[in-house]
């Protein structure tokens, strides 16, 4: 796994951008010169191509994001093509190790998002990069990143935890399709990511002792992966979105897709934050414990660790999450 079968990437020269691979599975009705272009993200679209950007002059980027709710960019989709664009502005011999960023505004899913990118600082060692992403005219998400000049030194990791393997639970998303077969045919995230729960009681997950909501999931790509450390890193900022807020609400409902009825729970991104301790490949299986230690005033606090196959701790992420009971699915910020 990991060659690049068509997809497309930003390639990082000495800090000048060049647009490799033209994106061969999004269906455009107007240049993406245009601001009002209308592109549209194709169902099976693969994961490397929904956190890539284009240069559209310097230090800006052009991206597309698909729907993660009715008429509504996916978060983890705007942070990581933010984390692209910072990344192609970086010297090719640093690697992402953080973000932190912001969700300001709903991105609309059908329109353009331009990616400013504010140079912050170039050191010996890292390199900080600022991201505003703007739809309208108006900034809907702001990232920090930082990169660094990988180096040897002191190595202790957190013991990844016993759980059964992929291979011993379903990938939610076919019993997705088997549930609402329509909402499934139109999900784009659904063919670009597998996502597997480790085995638990049926139901609602309840809190132990503690006071902790934890869940075990198995995350990877659908497809292959080019081998870019930056493609790698800007797919797990897309996947640590797919399954992270949920923590706040499993006490309380099945973590969707795999639930029937309508959700009782309305949730919302309000940041997310992600740790690249170690080199890690997102088109292969990544283990997340995910756990929500704190809800209060209407706000979820979720963390999750994630470990490759062989038991090495690759990521660390945080993520704060609207929490709302509704009598209904909506979930206004």
């Amino acid at each position: 796994m990991g060659d690049d079968d068509g997809g497309s990437s930003v390639t990082r020269r000495g800090g000048a951008v060049t647009e490799q691979v033209v994106r061969t599975k999004v269906v455009a009705s107007a240049p993406i010169d245009s601001p009002d272009a209308n592109e549209v993200v194709a169902v099976g679209t693969p994961l490397a191509d929904l956190v890539a950007v284009r240069p559209h002059g310097t230090d800006i980027f052009h991206g597309f994001g698909h729907a993660g709710a009715p008429q509504r960019v996916m978060g983890g989709q705007v942070a990581a093509q933010a984390l692209a664009a910072a990344g192609a502005t970086v010297d090719a011999g640093r690697v992402a190790h953080s973000l932190h960023g912001y969700f300001l505004r709903e991105g609309r899913p059908d329109r353009v998002i331009e990616y400013h990118v504010g140079r912050s600082r170039d050191g010996r060692s890292y390199s900080a990069r600022q991201v505003a992403a703007v739809q309208d005219g108006a900034e809907i998400f702001v990232l920090t990143a930082s990169f660094v000049r990988p180096g040897a030194g002191p190595e202790r990791q957190l013991v990844a935890p016993v759980v059964p393997a992929p291979d011993t639970a379903p990938d939610v998303y076919d019993v997705w399709s088997a549930l609402h077969p329509e909402a499934h045919a139109q999900a784009v995230y659904a063919g670009a990511v597998e996502v597997r729960i480790v085995p638990r009681p049926a139901g609602p997950t309840a809190p132990e002792a503690d006071g902790t909501v934890r869940q075990d999931v198995w995350l990877r790509s659908r497809g292959p992966l080019p081998d870019d450390p930056l493609v790698h890193a800007c797919a797990l900022t897309y996947l640590a979105d797919a399954t992270l807020a949920q923590s706040s609400a499993i006490e309380h409902e099945v973590m969707y897709p795999l639930r029937r009825e309508h959700g009782r729970v309305g949730l919302a991104s309000i940041d997310h934050a992600v740790w690249f301790h170690r080199p890690l490949r997102a088109d292969d299986w990544l283990l997340l414990r995910q756990t929500s230690t704190s809800i209060a005033s209407c706000r979820g606090f979720n963390q999750g660790t994630f470990w490759s196959p062989d038991g090495t701790m690759v990521a660390s992420a945080t993520q704060e999450s609207v929490v709302r009971l509704l009598p209904d699915s909506n979930d206004e910020r």
